[in-house]
This record gives structure tokens, sequence and C-alpha cells, in this order.
């Protein structure tokens, strides 16, 4: 796609246009776009951006899309913590969540269903990236094991994609009661 189209694709506010340019160039700089010649007529012929494999993860039509992970973890209630570090290094909390939020951060996503919903989605998002390679290049890791308990399984999106590739191991998810009611199938 040529800036200009990408522009005018975007809700950018019209001032802030010419920003969009140098945005680019530093997600092609660090591989996450590619530019190139979009055409090989003379008289055409203008740079435009083009998807990468990191990229594409993040198309909401992608069947390994990655963007609830990421939404999640740019969500300020996950990026107040890093703004509290200097702060927990000089007091007893066990994490810096703690000492921005006062609470753990499980018990925060047990009082919050927003958290609950985004944290949940993000684990599910980043799983069935994992799982698939996983189940694909490592298969023999499972080979011979009966049971399997997926420690910490949110919505159970391992043990699913294990259990599709291995269907005779029994599975189990433990988690937290809340995590696991909303556990579909």
């Amino acid at each position: 796609m040529p800036l200009s189209e990408l522009v005018a694709a975007l809700p950018v506010n019209h001032s802030k246009a010419q920003c969009v340019y140098r945005l680019m160039r530093i997600l092609v700089h660090s591989g996450f776009f590619t530019e190139e010649k979009l055409s090989e007529n003379a008289k055409e012929e203008q740079d435009g951006y083009l998807l990468t494999p990191a990229s594409r993860l993040l198309l909401k039509d992608e069947p390994l899309s990655v963007t609830p992970f990421l939404l999640a973890m740019l969500d300020p209630i996950l990026t107040k913590p890093w703004h509290h570090v200097s702060e927990w290094f000089q007091n007893g909390d066990p994490t810096p969540f703690g000492t921005a939020h006062g609470r753990t951060l499980w018990e925060y996503g047990r009082h919050e269903p927003r958290l609950n919903h985004f944290f949940n989605e993000a684990m599910a998002s980043d799983a069935r990236l994992v799982a698939k390679v996983l189940v694909k290049d490592w298969k023999g890791v499972f080979e011979g094991l009966h049971s399997l308990v997926d420690v910490g399984g949110g919505t159970a999106r391992w043990a699913k994609a294990i259990l599709d590739a291995f269907p005779n191991l029994k599975c189990t998810v433990l988690d937290l009661p809340h995590v696991v009611s909303a556990c579909k199938g």
C-alpha cells in the first residue's frame, strides 16, 4: 500500500499525516513492514509498504492473530506497574503490579471483569500460536504421555490444541475459579 493510501485509510488527524511516514520508517527498520517499489512503470513508480510474517500476526482475520495479546500488554492496567519499578525496588511488595494497584494481578482480575476478559483473551491468542508451533514441531514431547495438567490454563487453548493432536491424552485444566467458570467447552 502506498503511503498516501495508508494515510487516507487511517484515523489520523490531518495535521499529523506527515508523521505517518516517520512511523513507517521505524516499522520498516524494525522488520515489521517492508518497503518496496509497487510498479515497474517509471511514470507510476512509487514505494509502498508490505506486510511481513510478524505484521500478519496482527490481522484480525489471521487464525493465529496475537492482537488480543498486544492490546492487553499495552493496556494501562498492565503498563502502569512499569512506572512503579523504582518504588517497588525500595518496598516490600512482591511485584510492581502490587505496588501500582495495591493488590495482585489475580486479585485485581477477580474483581475487574474487563481485566479478566482481556487477559484471558491475550493468553488464549498467545497459546494458539505457541501451541500450533509446539504440536507441529515438537510432537515427540507428547508421545508416550497418558495425561497432562495445564496449570494456569485459562481458556484451555493449550489443552484443546494438544488434545486435537493427541486425542488419547487425558487433559486437566487447573486455574482460578473465575477463570475456569468462563472457560467454554
